[in-house]
């Protein structure tokens, strides 16, 4: 830097111009050129070999790097004043240069265009004032520059000691910016900067970015040096291994699980063509290295192959008498599931009979079709009838292993038939891991809540349960993942819902359904006895002769304290009468006697009843009929309420009604306004009353058919000013003719009504043949109307009065 701190003569006023391409020549910075084209070699010539005094010329950036000779207007007006040091000209006929950078210049004007650029100039000295700042901002750049230097490997240490001594501001900057790597845009704006501290603020900035870029850069090398390190070490380690293995006379790791799996697929006893699949991926095993990312999916997949349960099956206990006394041990009534579990028994035990006794089976006469094994039932009932449990029943009845799957939420189709192996991480279905679980390939499978299954962009779950629950198909099930024939034709496959409706028609064609209803007081309180109170004492740590809980209590429990179709609740109130008096005898001692629960026992252990007898209240005045629904918690009852007010034919509904629900109710009013004159109605009420009719409970939707009969006669009830008997409930669809036509769900309506203490229900003249569904002791207790037009309804529903019979008596309502 010392030759340029002695250089001092007079910079022309005009200059010849060399537009440099890509570069930027900074004051006090030496810099190599070569030069290539024509008028650049005559400025050059022209300069120092005609003018050898004068060997100044301008040097300025063009903006754009592509144009080979740019015009005035395609390069910067501000540059740098630079003397030629040294020229050489090359064999090639290009010249190479030295120069020196003197001076900013900016550019006044062109003087001349041809055959070379020459320009007006004035110089644009830096402002470069020395203080506090300006000093530390110098000692970050050296800092700053110095890490650069040492992360980059071409950049000589030199330069770092060149950064170190620099003795000002301007140099510091100007040799700090010819170092660093930048686009030519980016090294112009560093020139045209002014003043020299506000240069080193933005290099500082350039430096810590390219810094940032230097250092992850070199992090990502150094980790990926450490990983091939790794791999080399291990590969040489393995190398090793196989050497001592030789010299022991054993095997190395890759050749022993070959043989581990070569006689793990020998032992499966697979079907033949799982076995070849087997065999085939082993090949490939073998001639892959142990490194390969394919090495350990085909292992995966081998390991799954070798643990199924191709062949390992539980010997079915054909004991008729043991198979109906666990049925009866574990389940009160049931009597058509029972039933149907004997029946398979007796089938199967027959065939194993006359099998081993030499008969030999009759020709099959359906070629096509083949012997079924398996089977499959839907049991369908509201929540707490025992579906769940009854599973594990069939399954001690029969000696067989029991697994369940909870099909509530599922939405991919791969969880019940598996992903294929092109996916990373793939795994069979939720069926074949099931049955490796369970290590046999004859359980008894319960598929639980078939109608929660969900549907969505992938895929129908229930779409692939057909091929799992056909007969006819599931003795060759592929799962996507093993992609070979697994046979599910011996399984005992049940599943369990809540609601037919949501099943598709295909599954439920596919299974025998078998409905579970709503249990009868009478059995709540035998399963309370036999079973809930017994499974309660003992899980809260008490012994049977500590507690009893008296029939009038668990009566009392069920009418007062529980209002469901199963016996959830039940079993929950039961548990909290159990855990207080646990409380009281682990206070107390042992010692105190046996605690009597009775019915006026019940506020202390469980509070106030929660349910009360309310339609009595509900129904007392005129515009309220009790109807029965059916619900996918069994049975219920509901309070269809009508009223009017002064108006113009409005007709209001509320109740979050279904649409189904709200043309019964239009049917409805259109068969009052017709049979108006019959009913002692006058005719012009309807065209000076809106009427209003509200189902409770508004937050619960509601829909279907069945409630006609019963807002027809609410509306009757309104406009005659009768009030409907408190004891009646009804059911039945309407049409505008006034017939009452079958609805279903009949048991559980039946049931509902029984737990509300009705004593009257009026049913479709057309149902009567439902009621044999009913227990018998329920039908004792009750009286049943069966009704074919709604006339009939109302003859029995309405409290009639004499003044029914030709009066009107709108004044009163």
């Amino acid at each position: 830097m010392a030759d340029i701190e002695q250089v001092d003569f007079a910079i022309p006023a005009e200059l010849p111009i060399l537009p440099l391409r890509g570069v930027v020549v900074y004051p006090m910075m030496w810099l190599p050129l070569t030069i290539g084209q024509e008028r650049s070699i005559k400025l050059v010539d022209d300069t120092l070999i005609e003018s050898a005094d004068h060997r100044v010329i301008g040097l300025i950036t063009s903006r754009d790097a592509e144009v080979e000779e740019p015009r005035p207007e395609q390069v910067y007006t501000l540059g740098t004043a630079a003397l030629v040091h040294r020229m050489l000209k090359a064999p090639d006929g290009t010249i190479r240069l030295i120069v020196q950078g003197l001076e900013r210049i900016r550019i006044l004007g062109y003087v001349q265009e041809y055959p070379y650029l020459r320009a007006r100039i004035e110089l644009v000295p830096d402002d470069d004032e020395a203080s506090l700042e300006q000093e530390a901002l110098m000692r970050t750049t050296q800092e700053l520059f110095r890490r650069l230097v040492q992360l980059v490997p071409h950049m000589p240490e030199e330069l770092e000691t060149a950064a170190i001594n620099a003795t000002s501001a301007r140099q510091l900057a100007y040799l700090v910016a010819a170092s660093v790597r930048m686009e030519p845009a980016q090294a112009q704006e560093i020139l045209e900067i002014n003043p020299v501290k506000q240069k080193l603020v933005k290099l500082n900035s350039i430096l810590t970015k390219e810094l940032e870029v230097l250092e992850l850069g070199k992090k990502i090398q150094t980790q990926a040096q450490d990983e091939m390190s790794k791999m080399q070490r291990e590969y040489f380690l393995r190398e090793q291994l196989k050497a001592i293995q030789k010299e022991l006379g054993e095997g190395d790791e890759q050749e022993a699980e070959i043989r581990e799996f070569e006689q793990r697929i020998a032992q499966a006893s697979m079907p033949e063509e799982a076995d070849k699949e087997a065999r085939r991926e082993l090949d490939r095993m073998k001639k892959m290295p142990t490194q390969a990312a394919e090495y350990s999916v085909i292992k995966t997949y081998l390991d799954w192959m070798v643990n199924l349960p191709w062949n390992v099956t539980t010997a079915d206990n054909l004991d008729i008498a043991h198979a109906r006394r666990v049925l009866e041990e574990d389940h009160y009534g049931l009597k058509d599931i029972k039933d149907r579990i004997l029946e398979f028994l007796s089938v199967r035990k027959l065939r194993l009979e006359r099998r081993s006794e030499g008969q030999e089976p009759e020709p099959p006469a359906d070629l096509i079709r083949r012997e079924r094994e398996g089977v499959i039932l839907c049991f369908v009932g509201p929540p707490g009838t025992g579906k769940t449990s009854l599973g594990r029943s069939i399954a001690r009845a029969l000696g067989r292993k029991f697994i369940r799957l909870a099909l509530g939420g599922i939405r991919d189709e791969a969880e019940v038939r598996g992903f294929r192996r092109t996916y990373i991480g793939s795994m069979p279905g939720r069926i074949i891991q099931s049955l490796r679980r369970i290590e046999s390939r004859n359980p008894v499978f319960m598929l639980d809540e078939v109608d929660k299954l969900g549907r969505d962009f992938r895929g129908d779950p229930s779409s692939a349960l057909l091929e799992v629950l056909d007969p006819e198909q599931n003795a060759e099930f592929r799962d996507h993942y093993l992609d070979v024939p697994f046979d599910l034709s011996q399984v005992f496959f049940i599943t369990t819902a809540n609601w037919l409706e949501p099943i598709p028609q295909p599954l439920l064609d596919r299974v025998e359904v078998i409905q579970l209803s709503s249990y009868t007081e009478e059995d709540k309180i035998k399963i309370a006895q036999g079973y809930l109170a017994p499974r309660q004492i003992r899980e809260n740590g008490l012994r049977v002769a500590e507690v009893t809980i008296e029939e009038n209590a668990l009566r009392r429990i069920v009418c007062d304290y529980t209002r469901e179709a199963g016996v959830r609740h039940l079993e929950r109130e039961i548990g909290a009468i159990c855990r207080k008096v646990a409380t009281k005898v682990a206070e107390n001692g042992a010692g105190e006697g046996s605690v009597v629960v009775t019915a006026d026992d019940l506020p202390t252990y469980l509070g106030r009843p929660k349910f009360l007898n309310e339609v009595a209240e509900r129904v007392e005045m005129a515009g309220v009929a009790t109807g029965i629904a059916y619900t996918v918690t069994g049975g219920d009852i509901m309070f269809f309420e009508a009223t009017r007010m002064p108006g113009a034919k409005g007709f209001t509904l509320t109740g979050q009604l279904g649409d189904v629900m709200k043309e019964s109710a239009q049917a409805a009013l259109s068969w009052v306004r017709s049979k108006a004159t019959d009913y002692g109605i006058d005719a012009e009420v309807f065209a000076k009353s809106d009427i209003h009719l509200h189902i409770p409970a508004g937050a619960t939707p509601k829909d279907g058919p069945s409630a006609g009969v019963t807002m027809a006669t609410a509306l009757v009830s309104l406009l005659t000013g009768t009030p409907v008997r408190k004891d009646v409930a009804m059911t039945g669809e309407i049409t505008l003719r006034g017939q009452v036509l079958p609805v279903g769900g009949i048991k559980e309506k039946v049931l509902a009504a029984n737990r509300a203490g009705l004593t009257t229900v009026i049913l479709p003249k057309r149902n009567e043949g439902d009621l044999e569904d009913v227990p018998e002791i329920v039908r004792q207790k009750m009286a049943f109307v069966f009704a074919e037009r709604v006339d009939d309804v109302i003859k029995t529903a309405l409290v009639m009065r004499p003044a029914v019979q030709g009066a009107t008596p709108l004044d009163a309502v």
